[in-house]
């Protein structure tokens, strides 16, 4: 097949394919070549408009010959519906040590109806690769079809679930609407190839997690026409599938990808429990087609998806109610590196955790099985704040990026400490040898390595893990070895400069080859030093920052040695500028640092005031701090340090909230009700896998275009004289619910289980409820059945079943004591909300006149004040308004609190300002704290909050607290563009 002008290359095993293409598409012959050597990592990544030879080998991607270790983390632009907020997310990953950002896109999110399709607003994907080529994020893009991803049906389209064809195989139907989906993202994906300096697209995911045909020809065919369409529309990057765990499926030449080998990954995903031993998948490992890596042995280890946290269920039933923070607290930093270096032990060298800001399933987004949050137990929480898990990510990521040895090791002489897993590699090019050492007990180990000659003390806590190295180079000196861990080396101006790092309070030796005896100074902290045999001694206990300054000793060129404790770690930000590598000390995050003339200019945020230290290249004397220009002082260091401090945040003040209002909906309960506009259900045939029960006409409300939230249901009839039950069955995704009236009298409704253990992954459930008529309604006149369903969302479809078109809404309605013939129509949500999308609204009244809009006229509403308690059946709105001046140079993360006794049963719709926030179920939980995004939230403003309560009047019914808080807050940020 003819591909595009751009060009790439890849390497397999110890030969190197080249395929070079120039404009006019001829490919050149095949040629041997060796494998790449280690050496420097090619520069960040940017839309510089230049080709860029994209390879590989066994070890690692080639990037214009430059071996890449890809350390990247999982973001959902869709899980954050405030563009401008997504740079602020990607600058994060960035400083903390991320060179790649993953990411899904989820067609259900772009496409209202078939053949539409929506790239504007917070659904602008060209706006999020652009951010991402500022930022100096190489991208991995993964659209699907089908992205699973705790999404609404796993990514596909409402549309889909009352479409005709068998989705995730190659029926014909099925593939037209995905060569449109593929047509309308890859459009927008091939001006941002990383291959032609367009963008940063380095790699291109084709389906995700896809076990359920591997060894049959509909999945094979399936797989090969995914890869010829992404080709066709001009996507050349290597490709790759996410393998479900460690099967060997869709390895190298298991489908046919025409006259193109040797662009094609093999991943696979992994979610290991931290109660369980890290698995070695790659070097270690059993080997084979189920070992991980080694099912691809020409290929580097790849894992699209690890674990950097865990979703959470309706009931909270796996993290025992406590939510994400409990997530976090069994996924905390200590689990990331045992599991993490176990990893790169094993010859993993593409790294994507997953999630690494996970953010809110907000509207109608989220699969049946979670709630709103997604906040995921993730590096960076729900309200974009960093945690305690920053601190392996970025030790990690800054020296992955600056040791280039990393990215090819060898499986080295099995090495044994007592107590200790050990794992020993070596640089085949550079002789350093690495050492993960591994606790897997949950008590402190003390034991001694033998490296480089010599015994190490090592101590590693209880399931806990840590890197040691010997013989590696640092710049212009060579580390003999250390018991800490190093995090980065690089030559800023006149002088080398060699991070190491480790827990606090640890006692740490440092040992650097030297042909002669050294000058040192200790600068700052304790350590002590000694010389001998050609090598220097430096002894420190890890507190804060030591600084250990070494001249001489047969280099021309001074070492500065930073000790930090992990929490000094992350306040050291290293960054490339056109002048030279800088290194920045003191603040909470550096965005982006650049120089003109002599001119550093950075941006970043702080928390606390606090000083700030630069390490700068030659003739850079002058220093701003988002914007403003600081008086700097030359330190003994070699560095630059402020005169006064940088300013911490301010205070931010939250109002509390009142004056509300409230009115009572569902007039569609009542008898006189005019439907006459609604959807007559009349169908008889469905694509969808739920049975249409015979003599009945079609209920599903997806078959008459109702794909989100809620829809009613009116059944008109006569003759129910005699009439004793109505059984009403229907079928919904988790937590689903029925509420229904006859003649405007309440009878009664069913919610659905909370999950237990055992049911936590069930995405669509079923059932019956039988409703007692009251005597005074079993008459022979005319009667009107009100039937509200509360249909959460549709399953996904991760073993290819069609799950997705389980029906969703009524299934069946029989009668006890009379036989009456009932017509039926049906409303759901009105037409889709140009800016918000189709997952925004559901079919409630109010949503569907416009109460949740901040433009609605709502003085006519009675005034109330919270808490309070109503016992009835149906939907009750409030309203109200509140102000914000949050000072525009902070950037504050604020959220809603919603609590109430606990045995109340109720459910709340969240709308800030139009914006459907999520989901609230009182008597269920386990969320409380709802992420109020800013772009959406006016922070200088006034903001319009709705809340749509849905209660069964089993209970009396709130709402009972609500309020603001403050989630997190810094001085600096990313300007903020009001959404829409």
């Amino acid at each position: 097949m003819e591909l595009s002008r751009r060009t790439f290359s890849a390497l397999a095993g110890t030969a190197a394919l080249g395929l070079a293409l120039g404009g006019s598409g001829g490919a050149t012959d095949a040629h041997a070549a060796h494998i790449a050597p280690t050496g420097p990592a090619p520069a960040p990544p940017g839309a510089d408009g230049k080709p860029h030879t994209i390879g590989f080998d066994r070890y690692s991607l080639l990037v214009d010959g430059h071996r890449l270790f890809v350390w990247s983390g999982e973001m959902h632009p869709f899980r954050l519906p405030s563009p401008s907020l997504w740079r602020d997310v990607l600058q994060k990953m960035r400083a903390y040590g991320y060179n790649a950002v993953s990411v899904y896109v989820s067609w259900n999110y772009h496409s209202p109806a078939p053949g539409r399709y929506d790239f504007t607003g917070i659904r602008d994907l060209d706006l999020f690769l652009r951010m991402a080529s500022e930022t100096g994020l190489y991208v991995i893009l993964r659209p699907g079809p089908y992205i699973n991803a705790e999404i609404d049906g796993g990514g596909f389209p409402g549309w889909l679930t009352a479409a005709k064809g068998t989705a995730r195989t190659a029926d014909p139907t099925y593939l037209s609407h995905v060569d449109q989906w593929l047509a309308a993202v890859n459009r927008i994906a091939s001006r941002h190839l990383y291959s032609d300096g367009g963008g940063t697209i380095l790699l291109y995911q084709i389906e995700n997690e896809y076990d359920a045909h591997a060894t049959e020809p509909a999945g094979r065919d399936y797989m090969a026409h995914l890869y010829r369409r992404v080709r066709a529309d001009g996507v050349d990057v290597p490709l790759f599938h996410n393998d479900k765990g460690r099967n060997g499926y869709w390895v190298p030449g298991s489908f046919d990808t025409g006259e193109e080998h040797g662009l094609w990954l093999y991943g696979f995903d992994g979610y290991p429990s931290p109660s369980q031993v890290p698995p070695d998948w790659g070097h270690y490992g059993s080997g084979g087609t189920t070992g991980g890596a080694t099912a691809s042995p020409r290929t580097p280890g790849f894992v699209p998806e690890f674990g950097g946290g865990w979703f959470d269920p309706w009931g909270g039933v796996w993290f025992k109610g406590k939510g994400y923070a409990e997530s976090r607290r069994t996924r905390d930093a200590a689990y990331e590196r045992r599991f993490y270096l176990t990893n790169l032990a094993n010859g993993i060298t593409l790294h994507n955790v997953y999630m690494t800001f996970g953010g809110t399933s907000w509207g109608w987004l989220p699969a049946p099985v979670v709630y709103t949050s997604y906040d995921y137990g993730a590096a960076f929480d729900e309200g974009r704040n960093p945690t305690a898990k920053l601190v392996p990510m970025h030790q990690l990521g800054h020296l992955l990026r600056h040791v280039p040895d990393f990215a090819k090791l060898d499986r080295a002489a099995d090495i044994t400490a007592d107590g200790l897993r050990v794992y020993h590699l070596t640089n085949p090019d550079t002789g350093a040898h690495f050492y993960v050492l591994r606790n897997d007990g949950t008590e402190s180990v003390t034991s001694t390595l033998r490296a480089a000659g010599t015994d190490l003390p090592v101590t590693v806590p209880g399931l806990d893990a840590r890197l040691l190295v010997t013989g590696l180079r640092l710049e212009h000196r060579t580390l003999s070895h250390s018991t800490a861990q190093p995090m980065l080396a690089l030559t800023v101006g006149r002088q080398d400069i060699a991070v190491l790092t480790g827990r606090a309070g640890e006692e740490t030796r440092t040992v650097l080859e030297c042909a002669s005896e050294p000058t040192v100074t200790v600068l700052g902290g304790q350590a002590t030093h000694s010389y001998a045999s050609g090598a220097l001694r430096i002894d420190a206990e890890l507190r804060g920052l030591t600084r250990v300054l070494v001249e001489g000793g047969g280099v021309s060129t001074p070492l500065l040695l930073l000790l930090a404790d992990d929490e000094t770690s992350v306040r050291l930000w290293p960054r490339d500028t056109p002048a030279g590598p800088v290194l920045v000390y003191g603040p909470a995050l550096l965005r982006t640092a650049d120089t003109s003339g002599a001119a550093l200019h950075l941006t970043g945020d702080t928390v606390g005031a606090v000083d700030l230290e630069v390490w700068a290249p030659d003739g850079l004397g002058q220093v701003t701090w988002n914007g403003t220009d600081l008086t700097m002082r030359g330190t003994e260091s070699g560095g630059l340090r402020g005169e006064r401090r940088l300013a911490g945040v301010g205070a931010v003040m939250l109002p509390v909230l009142g004056g509300w209002r409230f009115r009572a909906e569902n007039p569609e309960s009542a008898p006189g009700f005019d439907d006459s506009g609604w959807t007559v259900a009349d169908r008889t045939t469905s694509y969808s896998t739920t049975p249409v029960p015979a003599g009945q006409p079609v209920l599903f409300a997806d078959d008459y275009g109702f794909h989100y939230g809620d829809v009613w249901y009116r059944g008109h009839f006569t003759g129910a004289t005699g009439l004793q039950e109505v059984s009403l069955a229907y079928s919904t995704g988790t937590q689903g619910m029925l509420l229904a009236w006859l003649d405007g009298e309440p009878l009664g409704g069913h919610r659905m289980p909370v999950p237990d253990d055992a049911t936590v992954r069930k995405g669509s459930w079923a059932a019956t409820v039988v409703l007692s008529v009251p005597e005074k309604l079993r008459t022979g006149g005319a009667h009107a059945l009100s039937v509200l369903v509360r249909r959460m969302q549709h399953d996904q479809d991760g073993k290819a079943l069609d799950t997705h078109k389980v029906a969703r809404g009524l299934t069946a309605v029989t009668f006890k004591g009379a036989s009456p013939q009932v017509t039926w129509r049906l409303q759901g949500e009105a037409a889709v909300d140009p800016v918000r999308g189709p997952q925004n609204n559901g079919g409630l009244y109010g949503e569907r006149e416009g109460w949740h809009l901040p433009g609605y006229a709502d003085h006519g509403w009675r005034q109330t004040a919270l808490p309070r308690a109503e016992r009835r059946q149906g939907v009750t709105w409030y309203r109200t308004e509140f102000r914000l001046a949050v000072d525009p140079g902070t950037d504050a993360s604020v959220g809603l609190v919603l609590d109430d006794d606990p045995n109340r049963s109720y459910r709340v719709q969240i709308f800030l300002n139009g914006w459907n926030m999520g989901q609230y179920i009182n008597d269920v939980g386990p969320q409380h704290t709802f992420v109020l995004p800013n772009g959406i939230l006016r922070t200088r403003g006034t903001n319009t909050l709705a809340l749509a309560v849905l209660s069964d009047g089993t209970t009396p019914a709130g709402p009972g607290q609500a309020r603001l808080t403050l989630l997190g807050a810094a001085a600096g940020g990313v300007p903020v563009k009001p959404v829409d």
